[in-house]
């Protein structure tokens, strides 16, 4: 009789906290660690818990707060999955140990072998591209093909872009390193800070807005940002968006500079096999889609296509410099920058 009642009374308190213990332990629950904070990727978790029954634990912070978190949880970390924007901080994640390797003959038959780890830590699966901007009823300043060109004094005052300190700028800075190696590029780095229309400030969108209201000629931006302004429920980001021209620079050569939004599998993840079938479905025509057309982001797999703005800029060739290279060199690429006075 008391241990009835003891099992009666406990079934009791576990329904008062809102589900059987035994439902809890039985619920497929995939933890995600995410830097991206857009909200269309509800879409991406949605459409994988159709799918596979898997329901999404969601955890975003900055990139740096989840790799803290990460390390500071150890061994009994809930992570399974972490995915961030950028390859310089995918190395980071990678060099830091929290990311382990991942052999998927799906992933490598997907994704492009510039835009995933050679090693498999890690895998792109939306792509942006950094480009110049302009101002369609200015026109082109002549001459302006290349990164490299940039730099030149004919173009003072008519750049404006973001610090030296953020991601896509390191990036942008470690594709010329590569490319042009160190004395070229610090020469490269001189230059843009002597062309700078304004002292370095703000986001992408920010860059944009300042070329469209004159304070500058030239706006280094993602490609996506543009995109965004231009399916805006705000008139007056369609406006910026409408006015705006796009450069792919360096088609003559190497290619435009890409950069990639990436997950890998957490090294002490739980739940290993649906950390990978998540990277696998990311990898599927349905998801690449809805990076596509939720964050005009380019798809990486052959078989998606582009938003009709990004299909309305145009093709454009891509720098297949390997996205790990750009990690490796982004340490580098930020002393650089910040001995050549871009501040």
């Amino acid at each position: 009789m008391h241990r009835r009642s003891l099992l009666a009374a406990t079934t009791a308190s576990l329904a008062a906290l809102g589900a059987p213990a035994v439902l809890r332990a039985q619920e497929r629950v995939l933890s995600l660690y995410s830097s991206r904070h857009y909200d269309t990727d509800r879409e991406l978790y949605d459409g994988f818990t159709r799918q596979s029954g898997i329901r999404i634990r969601l955890i975003e912070a900055n990139a740096d707060q989840l790799l803290e978190r990460i390390r500071s949880e150890g061994a009994n970390s809930p992570a399974d999955v972490l995915i961030t924007v950028d390859a310089g901080r995918l190395a980071r994640a990678q060099e830091a140990g929290v990311l382990q390797r991942t052999a998927s003959t799906v992933l490598q038959s997907r994704i492009p072998a510039h835009l995933r780890d050679p090693e498999g830590h890690w895998f792109g699966f939306s792509m942006r591209a950094r480009v110049v901007m302009y101002d369609k009823t200015i026109g082109l300043p002549a001459g302006l093909a290349r990164y490299e060109d940039l730099a030149k004094p004919e173009y003072r005052g008519m750049v404006v872009t973001r610090s030296s300190g953020n991601i896509y700028s390191i990036g942008w800075t470690a594709s010329m390193l590569a490319a042009n190696g160190a004395e070229a590029t610090e020469a490269w780095a001189r230059g843009i800070a002597a062309n700078l229309a304004r002292p370095p400030s703000g986001g992408d969108t920010d860059q944009i807005r300042a070329v469209a209201a004159g304070q500058g000629r030239l706006a280094i931006s993602n490609t996506y940002y543009l995109g965004n302004l231009a399916r805006s429920q705000r008139a007056e980001d369609r406006a910026v968006a409408e006015k705006m021209a796009v450069l792919f620079p360096n088609q003559g050569d190497r290619g435009t500079h890409v950069n990639i939004s990436g997950a890998g599998v957490v090294r002490t993840a739980p739940n290993r096999e649906a950390a990978v079938a998540f990277l696998e479905y990311l990898s599927g025509q349905a998801a690449q889609t809805i990076f596509a057309d939720g964050n005009s982001e380019y798809p990486v797999v052959a078989d998606a296509q582009p938003s009709a703005f990004l299909r309305g800029l145009g093709a454009f060739k891509q720098d297949q410099l390997n996205a790990a290279r750009i990690g490796a060199l982004s340490p580098e690429a930020l002393r650089i920058m910040q001995r050549a006075g871009w501040r």
